[in-house]
């Protein structure tokens, strides 16, 4: 049985009737009930916000319950405010039921109804008799929610929680870059690491094994050397049997770094195998067996074993700087591993809360390491760029505490760095420190993809141009099946607009748009370009598309802005009334 309802209705209906029905009606016609009926199974009933329905297996019930959670995720569903979003809830459960007039009754349907209460807004609960039915079956982590106590339901239940995250990535992501070209080699040695499987027989374990891998990303990309492809494009390909040659073609590389990792009490295991994707040979394989604070230890023995391999002419000094030690404390460590997912594109308010609450528990573990300071700095950044509730005056004196204190822990740590800079500046909080800090991290590790997507666009708010368009193209080369490959479009959009190159601007513009057409953002850029190239239809659909996913919108209130330069202001509102948008 699958049991489905709407996340906060009744907020939704009291805020606007009208509205929420034409929502709800129009993602039942267009997404829900197509994906219900290309799986077999009966609908029992709907209500005015659920519906039950009843499938023969539950394999079938759970990749139903994914094609429709990965429906309502699609990036036009993103775009829409958060108070008006249409979220469904989730709950199945397989057990006996009670058939009378088409209609069905009993534990199993009250059990799937309790679930579907417990789960998160967009989300997938099952109960533990549904996970034994669909493990091996579907491909898809799970999250033990542990024995749980369901209402009118007499025994505490086992629940696992469906993650849905890393698919609904890895959808947009397949979607972008179907016909993407194949691309050169560099010059130097260059690698992609893929994510590690975890043996471990529990999957809350997964984080550990993804956090782990994106530590061995940082540590090779720490080699100037190299050319290291960064964690977004690599973690595509994650749950995916791929061939290591189109691996090599698609992320243009040499090398292919894959193995897994179990975790088990206190100890490590760790097993790599390192490829040559031009040949398919394997150039090494090995295990790497420790204690779990030594984790950081068995890091850079991957490290070094890989470039000893690829890159054995490097020397002592070049390994010596990419060893690092960013904490001994290995709770502190688990806690920012545990953490960072949440903020993953795309990202929610409630996860946005749960990434903030992990960084911070890291933190109080260990106040010396740096990459908790940073990740709070992008949780600081997503709430004030996306309007989300949050005491702004407290949320910019915590970001200048953590510039102060990463600057006394003397980090070199590329994330750490462009993560507080970028929302020093993003949030209009010191922008001079902002852009100082981005450009230490691209200094400290110039394979780091999102420092030059950062560097670029601190650079056109600034007005700048071809210096600006540089990083961008550098970010989509370090990372070319990047979810946000869009962003760094309009980037290079902004920065033709700036120096008055109204025709490439609307060409970068226009792609932009067409690889994520529901980011008012990109829309607003393309609007400004459309107008200035004189390309008047193009940009009236961008005007309409803008103005149905943010109806409010008006060029005197435009929220917070992180533009700097008066003079990019200026010119693009008058690029915006030229195309008619409402002041």
């Amino acid at each position: 049985m699958l049991a489905a309802d709407v996340a906060g209705y009744s907020r939704l209906m009291g805020a606007d009737e009208e509205g929420t029905l034409a929502r709800l009606k129009a993602a039942r016609k267009t997404l829900v009930d197509p994906a219900i009926a290309s799986h077999r199974c009966r609908i029992v009933k709907t209500t005015g916000d659920g519906m039950l329905v009843e499938f023969a297996s539950a394999v079938d019930a759970m990749r139903c319950a994914v094609d429709v959670q990965l429906r309502m995720a699609e990036p036009y569903a993103a775009s829409v405010p958060q108070d008006q979003r249409i979220e469904f809830r989730i709950g199945i459960h397989v057990g006996d039921i009670i058939i009378d007039d088409n209609d069905i009754f009993g534990d199993g349907v009250n059990i799937a109804a309790r679930l579907e209460g417990i789960a998160e807004p967009g989300g997938i609960c099952i109960s533990d008799d549904a996970y034994r039915q669909v493990r091996g079956k579907v491909e898809m982590a799970c999250d033990d929610l542990g024995s749980q106590t369901l209402k009118n339901i007499a025994e505490p239940m086992r629940a696992w929680r469906i993650r849905l995250g890393d698919e609904i990535a890895a959808k947009s992501q397949s979607d972008l870059f179907a016909n993407a070209p194949i691309l050169a080699v560099p010059d130097k040695p260059s690698i992609a690491v893929l994510p590690f499987q975890n043996m471990s027989s529990d999957p809350e374990q997964e984080h550990f094994a993804d956090g782990m891998v994106e530590d061995i990303i940082t540590a090779l990309s720490r080699f100037k050397s190299l050319f290291v492809i960064a964690r977004n494009s690599s973690f595509t390909y994650k749950a995916k049997s791929v061939d290591t040659k189109q691996i090599g073609r698609q992320l243009g590389v040499r090398y292919v770094l894959e193995g897994s990792v179990r975790k088990a009490g206190g100890r490590v295991r760790i097993t790599g195998q390192l490829i040559d994707a031009a040949t398919g040979t394997h150039l090494w394989a090995d295990r790497f067996d420790g204690a779990l604070e030594d984790i950081f230890d068995l890091q850079d023995r991957v490290t070094q074993q890989v470039v000893g391999a690829i890159a054995p002419e490097l020397d002592r000094a070049e390994t010596q700087r990419a060893r690092r030690r960013p904490s001994g404390n290995i709770d502190a460590v688990t806690e920012y591993y545990r953490g960072a997912p949440y903020i993953s594109w795309p990202t929610t308010p409630e996860n946005n809360d749960i990434a903030l609450q992990h960084f911070r528990n890291a933190i109080a573990l260990d106040p010396t390491f740096p990459n908790p300071y940073g990740a709070t700095g992008t949780c600081l950044m997503w709430r004030r760029n996306n309007h989300w509730p949050a005491d702004v005056a407290n949320d910019d004196a915590q970001l200048l505490r953590f510039a102060d204190r990463i600057q006394e822990l003397g980090t070199d740590d590329a994330m750490t760095l462009t993560a507080i800079g970028f929302a020093l500046f993003a949030n209009r909080v010191n922008c001079e420190a902002g852009i100082d800090l981005v450009d230490r991290g691209i200094l400290s590790n110039s394979n780091y993809a999102p420092a030059h997507l950062c560097r670029g666009y601190l650079r056109v708010w600034d007005g700048g141009t071809d210096a600006a368009i540089a990083d961008f193209e550098q970010s989509m080369r370090l990372s070319p099946r990047d979810p946000f490959t869009f962003s760094a479009m309009i980037g290079i959009a902004f920065g033709h607009f700036n120096a008055c190159r109204y025709a490439e601007a609307a060409i970068w513009a226009d792609r932009s748009v067409k690889l994520f057409p529901f980011f008012i953002g990109g829309l607003r850029t393309a609007v400004a370009c459309f107008a200035e190239a004189g390309r008047l239809e193009d940009a009236q659909k961008a005007k309409a598309d803008l103005l149905r996913l943010s109806p409010g919108w008006r060029i005197s209130k435009q929220g917070h802005d992180p533009v700097r330069s008066s003079e990019v202001t200026m010119k693009r509102n008058e690029a915006f009334r030229k195309a008619g948008l409402p002041e």
